[in-house]
Protein backbone atom coordinates (compact mmCIF):
# COMPACT_ATOMS: atom_id res chain seq x y z
CA UNK A 1 0.00 0.00 0.00
CA UNK A 2 1.26 3.70 -0.88
CA UNK A 3 1.90 6.16 1.56
CA UNK A 4 -0.03 9.46 0.79
CA UNK A 5 0.14 12.66 2.15
CA UNK A 6 -2.73 13.05 5.08
CA UNK A 7 -3.42 16.45 3.77
CA UNK A 8 -4.96 13.99 0.88
CA UNK A 9 -7.84 12.32 3.09
CA UNK A 10 -8.13 14.92 6.18
CA UNK A 11 -9.76 18.36 5.33
CA UNK A 12 -8.51 21.28 6.75
CA UNK A 13 -10.06 23.57 9.04
CA UNK A 14 -8.41 26.85 8.72
CA UNK A 15 -8.38 28.33 12.80
CA UNK A 16 -4.91 28.54 14.54
CA UNK A 17 -3.70 28.60 18.05
CA UNK A 18 -0.75 30.57 17.11
CA UNK A 19 -1.62 34.14 18.81
CA UNK A 20 -0.67 31.93 21.98
CA UNK A 21 2.96 31.10 20.84
CA UNK A 22 4.95 33.66 22.14
CA UNK A 23 2.39 35.84 23.76
CA UNK A 24 1.46 33.37 26.46
CA UNK A 25 3.10 32.20 29.47
CA UNK A 26 4.23 28.49 29.49
CA UNK A 27 1.56 25.94 30.37
CA UNK A 28 1.81 22.83 33.17
CA UNK A 29 1.67 20.80 30.29
CA UNK A 30 4.18 22.55 28.52
CA UNK A 31 6.45 22.89 31.45
CA UNK A 32 6.06 19.58 32.26
CA UNK A 33 7.26 17.97 28.73
CA UNK A 34 9.62 20.32 27.83
CA UNK A 35 11.64 19.86 30.91
CA UNK A 36 11.48 15.90 30.93
CA UNK A 37 12.38 16.21 27.22
CA UNK A 38 15.35 18.12 28.00
CA UNK A 39 16.16 15.66 31.09
CA UNK A 40 15.74 12.50 28.95
CA UNK A 41 17.95 13.23 26.12
CA UNK A 42 20.60 15.28 28.07
CA UNK A 43 21.08 11.90 29.91
CA UNK A 44 21.30 10.32 26.73
CA UNK A 45 24.02 12.23 25.07
CA UNK A 46 26.62 11.43 27.99
CA UNK A 47 25.17 7.26 27.74
CA UNK A 48 25.65 7.28 23.62
CA UNK A 49 28.70 9.28 23.86
CA UNK A 50 30.55 6.86 25.66
CA UNK A 51 28.94 3.38 23.88
CA UNK A 52 30.32 5.41 20.49
CA UNK A 53 33.76 4.91 22.17
CA UNK A 54 33.41 1.17 21.34
CA UNK A 55 31.05 0.43 18.99
CA UNK A 56 32.67 -1.69 16.12
CA UNK A 57 29.72 -2.46 14.45
CA UNK A 58 29.21 0.29 11.59
CA UNK A 59 24.89 -0.44 11.46
CA UNK A 60 24.82 -0.06 15.35
CA UNK A 61 27.24 2.55 15.36
CA UNK A 62 25.30 4.39 12.99
CA UNK A 63 21.95 3.61 14.88
CA UNK A 64 24.20 5.11 18.10
CA UNK A 65 24.90 8.39 15.83
CA UNK A 66 21.48 9.06 14.82
CA UNK A 67 20.21 8.50 18.06
CA UNK A 68 22.72 10.87 19.61
CA UNK A 69 22.20 13.41 17.30
CA UNK A 70 18.54 13.52 17.19
CA UNK A 71 19.12 13.94 21.21
CA UNK A 72 21.66 16.87 21.32
CA UNK A 73 18.97 18.18 18.13
CA UNK A 74 16.14 18.23 20.94
CA UNK A 75 18.19 19.36 23.85
CA UNK A 76 18.96 22.44 21.74
CA UNK A 77 15.39 23.10 20.27
CA UNK A 78 14.27 22.43 23.85
CA UNK A 79 16.89 25.27 25.56
CA UNK A 80 15.35 27.69 23.11
CA UNK A 81 11.85 27.62 24.19
CA UNK A 82 13.33 27.73 27.79
CA UNK A 83 15.25 30.44 27.18
CA UNK A 84 12.06 32.19 24.82
CA UNK A 85 10.32 32.09 28.10
CA UNK A 86 13.17 32.72 30.78
CA UNK A 87 12.87 29.25 31.98
CA UNK A 88 15.91 28.07 34.02
CA UNK A 89 17.83 25.38 32.13
CA UNK A 90 17.98 22.05 33.98
CA UNK A 91 21.42 21.40 35.73
CA UNK A 92 20.91 17.54 34.15
CA UNK A 93 24.12 16.12 33.46
CA UNK A 94 27.77 16.91 33.11
CA UNK A 95 30.87 15.51 31.84
CA UNK A 96 31.94 14.50 34.89
CA UNK A 97 28.50 12.12 35.15
CA UNK A 98 30.53 9.97 31.98
CA UNK A 99 33.84 8.52 31.46
CA UNK A 100 34.67 8.17 27.90
CA UNK A 101 37.98 6.53 28.82
CA UNK A 102 36.53 3.62 30.84
CA UNK A 103 36.98 -0.01 29.24
CA UNK A 104 34.26 -1.96 27.42
CA UNK A 105 31.00 -2.49 29.69
CA UNK A 106 28.47 -4.24 26.71
CA UNK A 107 28.63 -5.61 23.44
CA UNK A 108 27.51 -3.59 20.59
CA UNK A 109 23.97 -5.78 20.34
CA UNK A 110 23.23 -4.57 24.09
CA UNK A 111 23.26 -0.85 22.47
CA UNK A 112 20.74 -1.46 20.55
CA UNK A 113 18.83 -3.19 22.07
CA UNK A 114 19.31 -0.05 24.96
CA UNK A 115 18.63 2.55 22.02
CA UNK A 116 15.46 0.47 21.20
CA UNK A 117 13.99 0.81 24.97
CA UNK A 118 14.75 4.53 25.29
CA UNK A 119 13.54 5.29 22.24
CA UNK A 120 10.47 3.77 22.93
CA UNK A 121 9.86 5.92 26.16
CA UNK A 122 11.10 8.76 24.37
CA UNK A 123 7.83 8.45 21.75
CA UNK A 124 5.46 7.88 24.54
CA UNK A 125 6.24 10.53 26.14
CA UNK A 126 6.52 12.82 22.73
CA UNK A 127 2.86 11.28 21.78
CA UNK A 128 1.04 12.04 24.56
CA UNK A 129 2.27 15.74 24.58
CA UNK A 130 0.98 16.49 21.10
CA UNK A 131 -2.63 16.06 22.63
CA UNK A 132 -2.18 18.23 25.70
CA UNK A 133 0.10 20.61 23.95
CA UNK A 134 -1.93 24.31 22.89
CA UNK A 135 0.79 26.23 21.54
CA UNK A 136 1.46 25.58 17.84
CA UNK A 137 5.10 25.81 17.71
CA UNK A 138 5.54 23.63 20.86
CA UNK A 139 3.08 21.28 19.75
CA UNK A 140 4.86 21.00 15.79
CA UNK A 141 8.44 20.77 17.97
CA UNK A 142 6.79 17.41 19.38
CA UNK A 143 5.29 16.07 16.32
CA UNK A 144 8.93 16.47 15.23
CA UNK A 145 10.36 14.72 17.77
CA UNK A 146 7.84 12.00 17.37
CA UNK A 147 8.72 11.55 13.57
CA UNK A 148 12.29 11.39 14.01
CA UNK A 149 12.18 9.14 17.21
CA UNK A 150 9.58 6.64 14.74
CA UNK A 151 12.11 6.73 12.10
CA UNK A 152 14.70 5.83 14.16
CA UNK A 153 12.74 2.93 16.10
CA UNK A 154 12.03 1.41 12.24
CA UNK A 155 16.36 2.03 11.76
CA UNK A 156 16.35 -0.34 14.80
CA UNK A 157 14.12 -3.24 14.58
CA UNK A 158 15.54 -2.86 10.88
CA UNK A 159 19.64 -3.59 12.31
CA UNK A 160 18.37 -5.92 14.92
CA UNK A 161 16.21 -8.28 13.09
CA UNK A 162 18.97 -8.62 9.82
CA UNK A 163 21.71 -9.12 12.22
CA UNK A 164 19.11 -11.86 14.14
CA UNK A 165 19.53 -10.07 17.05
CA UNK A 166 15.34 -10.82 17.56
CA UNK A 167 12.80 -12.79 16.33
CA UNK A 168 9.41 -11.99 14.53
CA UNK A 169 6.47 -11.66 17.67
CA UNK A 170 4.52 -14.69 17.73
CA UNK A 171 2.50 -15.63 14.81
CA UNK A 172 -1.32 -16.68 15.72
CA UNK A 173 -4.11 -17.90 13.14
CA UNK A 174 -5.91 -15.15 11.06
CA UNK A 175 -9.33 -15.60 12.24
CA UNK A 176 -11.79 -17.29 9.77
CA UNK A 177 -14.38 -14.67 10.23
CA UNK A 178 -15.15 -11.80 12.69
CA UNK A 179 -16.46 -12.97 16.03
CA UNK A 180 -18.44 -11.52 19.13
CA UNK A 181 -17.63 -12.54 22.99
CA UNK A 182 -20.94 -14.53 24.21
CA UNK A 183 -19.04 -16.21 27.39
CA UNK A 184 -18.33 -15.01 30.52
CA UNK A 185 -15.47 -17.67 30.90
CA UNK A 186 -13.70 -15.19 28.67
CA UNK A 187 -12.08 -13.68 31.61
CA UNK A 188 -11.05 -16.79 33.07
CA UNK A 189 -7.47 -17.39 34.09
CA UNK A 190 -7.20 -20.38 36.94
CA UNK A 191 -9.93 -22.35 36.77
CA UNK A 192 -12.61 -23.91 34.10
CA UNK A 193 -12.67 -23.14 30.45
CA UNK A 194 -9.22 -21.07 29.89
CA UNK A 195 -9.15 -19.45 26.63
CA UNK A 196 -5.85 -18.89 24.63
CA UNK A 197 -4.69 -15.69 24.85
CA UNK A 198 -5.76 -12.97 22.26
CA UNK A 199 -3.32 -10.80 20.17
CA UNK A 200 -3.12 -7.68 22.45
CA UNK A 201 -2.67 -9.81 25.82
CA UNK A 202 0.52 -11.42 23.70
CA UNK A 203 1.62 -7.89 21.85
CA UNK A 204 2.19 -6.32 25.56
CA UNK A 205 3.62 -10.18 27.07
CA UNK A 206 6.11 -9.66 25.01
CA UNK A 207 6.35 -6.15 24.44
CA UNK A 208 7.15 -6.61 28.65
CA UNK A 209 9.88 -9.10 27.92
CA UNK A 210 11.39 -7.30 25.87
CA UNK A 211 11.58 -4.47 28.03
CA UNK A 212 12.60 -6.25 31.03
CA UNK A 213 15.26 -8.28 28.97
CA UNK A 214 17.04 -5.42 28.50
CA UNK A 215 16.45 -3.76 31.79
CA UNK A 216 17.80 -6.65 33.16
CA UNK A 217 21.25 -6.76 30.99
CA UNK A 218 21.73 -3.14 32.08
CA UNK A 219 21.06 -3.53 35.87
CA UNK A 220 24.27 -6.24 36.00
CA UNK A 221 26.07 -4.08 34.11
CA UNK A 222 25.70 -1.23 36.53
CA UNK A 223 25.46 -3.25 39.76
CA UNK A 224 28.78 -4.32 38.25
CA UNK A 225 30.19 -1.01 38.18
CA UNK A 226 28.46 0.73 40.60
CA UNK A 227 30.40 2.28 43.92
CA UNK A 228 27.96 3.00 46.73
CA UNK A 229 26.80 -0.22 48.70
CA UNK A 230 23.36 1.40 49.03
CA UNK A 231 23.10 1.71 45.26
CA UNK A 232 24.45 -1.15 44.59
CA UNK A 233 22.09 -3.02 46.77
CA UNK A 234 19.69 -1.70 44.76
CA UNK A 235 20.67 -2.48 41.56
CA UNK A 236 20.77 -6.22 42.71
CA UNK A 237 17.12 -6.09 43.84
CA UNK A 238 16.69 -4.49 40.60
CA UNK A 239 17.83 -7.74 38.81
CA UNK A 240 15.76 -10.08 40.73
CA UNK A 241 12.74 -8.06 40.26
CA UNK A 242 12.84 -7.97 36.28
CA UNK A 243 14.56 -11.25 36.89
CA UNK A 244 11.42 -12.76 38.06
CA UNK A 245 8.92 -10.81 35.81
CA UNK A 246 10.64 -12.00 32.94
CA UNK A 247 10.27 -15.50 34.13
CA UNK A 248 6.54 -14.99 34.94
CA UNK A 249 5.68 -13.73 31.65
CA UNK A 250 7.13 -15.74 29.51
CA UNK A 251 6.06 -18.86 31.01
CA UNK A 252 2.23 -17.36 29.59
CA UNK A 253 3.50 -17.46 26.65
CA UNK A 254 5.16 -20.68 26.36
CA UNK A 255 2.64 -22.30 27.81
CA UNK A 256 0.82 -22.18 24.63
CA UNK A 257 4.09 -22.74 22.45
CA UNK A 258 4.42 -19.13 21.81
CA UNK A 259 7.97 -17.60 21.06
CA UNK A 260 9.77 -15.23 23.34
CA UNK A 261 12.20 -12.37 23.49
CA UNK A 262 15.44 -13.51 24.65
CA UNK A 263 17.83 -13.18 27.99
CA UNK A 264 20.59 -10.26 26.95
CA UNK A 265 22.71 -11.23 30.15
CA UNK A 266 25.54 -12.42 28.37
CA UNK A 267 25.77 -9.45 26.62
CA UNK A 268 27.35 -7.84 29.56
CA UNK A 269 31.65 -8.07 30.32
CA UNK A 270 33.47 -8.78 33.36
CA UNK A 271 34.41 -5.09 33.45
CA UNK A 272 33.94 -3.56 36.92
CA UNK A 273 35.38 -0.50 35.91
CA UNK A 274 32.56 2.39 36.02
CA UNK A 275 32.36 4.39 32.77
CA UNK A 276 29.33 5.87 34.31
CA UNK A 277 28.93 7.90 37.91
CA UNK A 278 26.50 6.31 40.01
CA UNK A 279 24.19 9.72 39.82
CA UNK A 280 23.25 9.26 36.09
CA UNK A 281 23.27 5.35 36.51
CA UNK A 282 20.93 6.03 39.50
CA UNK A 283 18.49 7.81 37.67
CA UNK A 284 18.35 6.39 34.46
CA UNK A 285 16.84 2.93 36.31
CA UNK A 286 14.91 5.22 38.14
CA UNK A 287 13.38 6.44 34.94
CA UNK A 288 13.31 2.96 33.22
CA UNK A 289 11.80 1.90 36.23
CA UNK A 290 8.72 4.52 36.27
CA UNK A 291 8.31 3.94 32.08
CA UNK A 292 7.61 0.25 33.42
CA UNK A 293 4.65 1.54 35.08
CA UNK A 294 2.96 2.98 31.93
CA UNK A 295 3.93 0.10 29.80
CA UNK A 296 2.00 -2.70 32.69
CA UNK A 297 -0.97 0.23 32.71
CA UNK A 298 -1.52 -0.16 29.19
CA UNK A 299 -1.08 -3.50 29.34
CA UNK A 300 -3.92 -3.72 31.68
CA UNK A 301 -5.84 -1.92 29.65
CA UNK A 302 -5.87 -3.97 26.91
CA UNK A 303 -6.18 -7.61 29.15
CA UNK A 304 -9.15 -10.00 29.77
CA UNK A 305 -7.69 -12.90 31.43
CA UNK A 306 -7.94 -12.70 35.49
CA UNK A 307 -4.55 -14.30 35.83
CA UNK A 308 -2.82 -11.57 34.01
CA UNK A 309 -4.66 -8.58 35.70
CA UNK A 310 -2.96 -10.27 38.83
CA UNK A 311 0.71 -11.08 37.22
CA UNK A 312 1.03 -7.73 36.28
CA UNK A 313 -0.39 -6.20 39.72
CA UNK A 314 2.11 -8.02 41.61
CA UNK A 315 4.41 -6.43 39.42
CA UNK A 316 3.60 -3.30 39.92
CA UNK A 317 4.16 -3.49 43.36
CA UNK A 318 7.68 -4.94 42.86
CA UNK A 319 8.20 -1.68 40.66
CA UNK A 320 6.46 0.45 42.90
CA UNK A 321 8.62 -0.27 45.63
CA UNK A 322 11.75 -0.33 43.91
CA UNK A 323 11.25 3.40 42.19
CA UNK A 324 10.30 4.41 45.88
CA UNK A 325 13.80 3.56 47.27
CA UNK A 326 15.42 4.83 44.15
CA UNK A 327 13.97 8.39 44.66
CA UNK A 328 14.93 8.11 48.54
CA UNK A 329 18.72 7.36 47.31
CA UNK A 330 18.34 10.08 44.89
CA UNK A 331 16.76 12.74 47.31
CA UNK A 332 19.29 11.55 50.54
CA UNK A 333 22.18 12.54 48.05
CA UNK A 334 20.86 16.07 46.50
CA UNK A 335 20.64 13.94 42.51
CA UNK A 336 16.83 14.25 42.52
CA UNK A 337 16.26 17.29 40.40
CA UNK A 338 12.34 19.07 40.89
CA UNK A 339 9.84 19.21 37.88
CA UNK A 340 8.32 22.23 37.40
CA UNK A 341 5.71 22.92 40.04
CA UNK A 342 2.40 24.56 41.32
CA UNK A 343 2.33 27.65 43.44
CA UNK A 344 1.82 26.70 47.19
CA UNK A 345 -0.98 28.80 48.64
CA UNK A 346 -0.94 26.82 51.93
Amino acid sequence: MDIINPMDVIKPIHLSAKELDESQPLTSVEMGKLWVTYMGNNMSIKILSYFLEHCEDKHIRTLLENGLALSEDFTQRTKVFFNENNFPIPFGFSETDVNLGAPRLMEDELYAHYLKHAAKAGLSLYAIAIPLVMREDIREFFVYCNQCTTILLGQINNVLFHKHFISEPPIIPTPEKADFINKQNFLNGWFGDVRPLHAMEIVHLYDNIEDNATSKALLLAFYQTAEDEKIKALFKRGIEITDKAVRRLTEKLHLENLQTPSYLDHLVTTSNYPPFSDKIMLQQKFDMFSMKIRSIGNSMALNGRRDLSALYTRTLADIGLFIDDAANILIDKGWLESPPKAFDRS
